[in-house]
């Protein structure tokens, strides 16, 4: 179809398609249908933002024919500077002047700045740094760019500037050493939002009600719609990413505070209305102050990440930087003389193994998935393994956690060296924070100290300590990138309670365990519990999915406490993975597993020898012991296809349950650990539990014999839940408060009799039988009692004929 078109176009309509923008624009770059006041285009680089305001210029000036007059004769071009308005928006790939045919092309008149085309429309150029400009001339139309400033050392000298590898227009500001800053990009922003605030700055129109600039429509460059943290770190995704450290975008970014306006706030908060952060710089990205405290807890962590003081001088509290600028130099012939010295200065340093060589700081990952790490910074002379530690609730990018172990480390080994001085009355203005320099390169005591504490008497006793203005000076490191871990959906997680028997003999007889898997894992797992549907509290996270599975084949019953070999059982594996084990695991409990209908209570326990992989995630299990734990009293005739599979290897958890809860009905809200119990992933079970670990199991070797008289008399042989693996002892433990059965005689299901007995046999008289109706044949269903649980499960024989 294409093609055709084409081929029917002569050579110079085929010329003029270039400049035919609704042929082949893209949606974004076609100006909006009906009447409006402003259109804005967003879009990373080389989205066709500047192809689209250029084409939308000659649609306004231009007419149908080259000499014919447009809807607009008079147009603003505004920019950032002169140099942005002509590089990008006329001169530049995608500018007036590119997208423009021979005949239309306008003039650049760089003597006053404009545009001139053939039919006389002119466009004249307007920057931020000239407002007033704007104020004489009347529009038609505009085409204003974005304000914007690049997140980069001097990044304000010139804001249009950046760093792109791919791009020819790549440049730094003027004079910018190209470290990263975000402080200059926040100032920036700031500056333009309160400058156009003042209404001297920024009267009302007399042509419309409003501002000169409205700022309400005012839109920075750069923003992005590409999520944040995801991009800029997924770099092979988003090949730009690396340009975000020091690039213009705001993604990440509106959020943080500058550090002056932290500390202010703090001070008010604390009710300290003296102070002052004047030459107080910084750019906050995060900061927690957990507990309840005061001002000066809440200060010190920000002081020690951003080097600075707070001094008192003439009652205002003064937050000075700790850059070791500007210092008082002090003649020692002006020092004054005291007792309290030996000499006019004392100096002393810190014993070397008193000063730890190494530091290591821990904080949240700015600019990721706000993980704690650390960063560690270790003098290059130093052999000892001491370590330093600190922790800061702050969230910082790991250079700049790299800066502060650095500077502390060299901050700390710089101040071993001290000095004690006094200082004549004369310089009472002089205290704490001030810094002080003895003159004399290579003489005793000679640099610069910062004033740490002074005792005012007659002479101001000062102690100070050695300072290196270098120290305060940051590397600019680069950043490591940033590993994402890839997201998953909130999907509803697959989850299975199972109230067991003992296992191993030391988990808690009455609280389930909990199975829960999905694919994809959402990393963790969360269980809410309640004793209503509202109200819930984290009961248990699940760090690991369960090796959770459905059986494709049937299970016949099979004796329990001998080897299994029946046909196969085929299980497909929603997570996990199976494996054969040697004779001697499988008999001291390796490849434990429950299979069950679903239902919390109902699993029996098995184990398997042989576990063959014959398809993905599938596999045929071989060698299986049945009835383990105790579990062959729920084991049915078959387990059908389409039972559940668990595998117990440990994953499985117990959740914590009050004993006082067992057997009351309980809600659960299970789900993925990164969302709200309420958020529609999660899933709500009710459910109770019997406490099965405190389930007596059914007695064994239950036998019945007829006596000549027409008694029958039955014998077994009791087990215990506890205890009961030992070969030494002559009897099994009990396991129970006493020993008692519960004995029910049963035709067809309907109860004929039932008592209790304390020791394991009971004769069941030819008299009782006559007077109960109980034709043989009949069955006998015997269980051991326990004071706690009640009657655990039966095992049956049938009185023959």
């Amino acid at each position: 179809m294409q093609a055709e078109f084409l081929d029917d176009l002569s050579a110079g309509e085929l010329m003029a398609l270039p400049y035919l923008l609704e042929f082949w624009a893209l949606p974004h770059q076609l100006p909006p249908e009906g009447a409006w006041r402003t259109w804005v285009v967003l879009g990373g680089r080389g989205a066709g933002k500047t192809r689209a305001g250029a084409e939308w210029v000659r649609s306004m000036v231009e007419g149908a024919r080259p000499l014919d007059k447009g809807r607009c004769r008079r147009v603003a071009l505004v920019g950032e500077t002169i140099e942005q308005v002509r590089e990008v928006m006329i001169f530049g790939d995608s500018g007036i002047l590119a997208c423009s045919p021979d005949d239309r092309k306008p003039d650049w008149e760089a003597s006053r700045k404009r545009l001139i085309w053939p039919n006389g429309a002119v466009a004249t150029v307007h920057t931020a740094h000239d407002p007033e400009g704007l104020r004489g001339p009347q529009f038609d139309a505009a085409w204003v760019d974005e304000y914007g400033c690049g997140a980069v050392d001097k990044g304000a000298n010139q804001p249009n500037k950046f760093l792109d590898r791919k791009s020819s227009e790549s440049l730094l500001p003027r004079f910018s050493n190209g470290a990263r800053d975000e402080l200059i990009q926040m100032q920036y922003l700031r500056a333009m939002s309160e400058h156009w605030a003042e209404p001297a700055n920024n009267p009302m129109s007399s042509e419309y009600e409003g501002r000169m600039l409205d700022m309400s429509r005012a839109f920075v460059w750069a923003w992005d719609s590409r999520p944040y943290p995801f991009f800029p770190n997924d770099v092979e995704r988003w090949s730009d990413g690396e340009n975000y450290a020091r690039g213009h975008w705001i993604n990440g970014r509106t959020s943080s505070r500058s550090l002056a306006s932290v500390v202010r706030e703090i001070c008010e908060r604390a009710g300290l209305a003296d102070y002052s952060t004047d030459g107080l710089y910084g750019y906050l990205r995060g900061y927690a102050v957990e507990q309840v405290g005061d001002a000066r807890a809440a200060l010190q962590p920000l002081m020690i990440r951003y080097g600075f003081d707070a001094v008192e001088r003439g009652g205002v509290l003064r937050f000075r930087p700790r850059d070791g600028l500007a210092p008082e130099a002090i003649e020692v012939g002006l020092l004054a003389v005291t007792d309290e010295l030996d000499g006019v200065t004392e100096q002393s340093r810190e014993a070397e193994a008193e000063v730890s060589g190494r530091v290591r700081l821990r904080f949240v990952q700015a600019d990721a998935d706000f993980d704690v790490i650390a960063e560690e910074a270790v003098l290059a002379d130093e052999a000892t393994h001491a370590v330093t530690g600190s922790e800061m609730n702050m969230s910082l990018t790991r250079s700049e956690g790299r800066q502060i172990a650095e500077r502390w480390l060299t901050e700390a080994r710089v101040a071993r060296e001290t000095l004690r001085l006094a200082l004549p009355p004369s310089r009472m203005d002089l205290g704490a924070g001030n810094v002080i320099e003895l003159p004399g390169q290579g003489k005793e005591g000679a640099g610069r100290y910062r004033i740490d504490r002074v005792e005012q008497s007659l002479t101001q006793l000062v102690d100070a300590v050695r300072i290196e203005p270098q120290v305060y000076d940051s590397a600019d490191l680069s950043e490591d990138p940033v590993p994402i871990k890839p997201f998953v959906a909130p999907v509803p997680v697959i989850s299975h309670f199972l109230d067991l028997p003992l296992l191993r003999g030391d988990e808690v007889p009455h609280a389930p365990h909990i199975a829960i898997t999905a694919d994809p894992w959402p990393g963790a797992a969360a269980v809410f519990q309640s004793g209503v549907d509202a109200d819930y509290k984290l009961n248990s996270l699940i760090n690991a999915r369960a090796t959770v599975g459905v059986t494709r084949t049937a299970l016949p019953a099979a004796c329990a406490g001998v080897t299994d070999h029946g046909p196969v059982l085929e299980v497909k594996l929603i997570s996990g993975q199976l494996e054969t084990v040697q004779p001697q695991a499988l008999l001291s409990g390796a490849n434990t597993a429950a299979i069950g209908d679903g239902t919390s209570g109902n699993w029996e326990i098995f184990q398997f020898a042989e576990a063959e992989l014959i398809g993905q995630d599938t596999y045929w299990l071989r060698g299986r012991l049945r009835g383990q734990a105790g579990s062959g009293g729920l084991m049915p005739e078959v387990w059908p296809e389409g039972s559940i599979f668990v595998l117990l290897d440990g994953t499985p958890k117990q959740l914590e349950l009050s004993p006082n809860l067992r057997r009351v009905a309980q809600h659960f809200r299970i789900g993925p650990a990164g969302r709200g119990y309420d958020d529609p992933s999660y899933q709500h079970v009710e459910d109770a539990f019997d406490g099965n670990g405190l389930r007596p199991f059914s007695p064994c070797h239950l036998r019945a014999d007829l006596q000549m008289s027409g008694d029958a008399r039955l014998d077994w042989i009791r087990r215990t839940r506890i205890g009961g693996d030992g070969w030494a002892a002559t009897e099994v433990p009990l396991g129970e408060d006493s020993e008692s059965y519960l004995v029910q005689v049963r035709k067809n299901g309907a109860p004929l009799r039932q008592e209790i007995v304390t020791q394991p046999s009971w004769t069941y008289s030819a008299a009782a039988q006559t007077a109960d109706g109980a034709v043989r044949p009949f069955e006998v269903q015997v269980a051991q009692l326990s004071a706690v649980y009640g009657a655990g499960l039966a095992a049956t024989v049938v009185v023959p004929g």
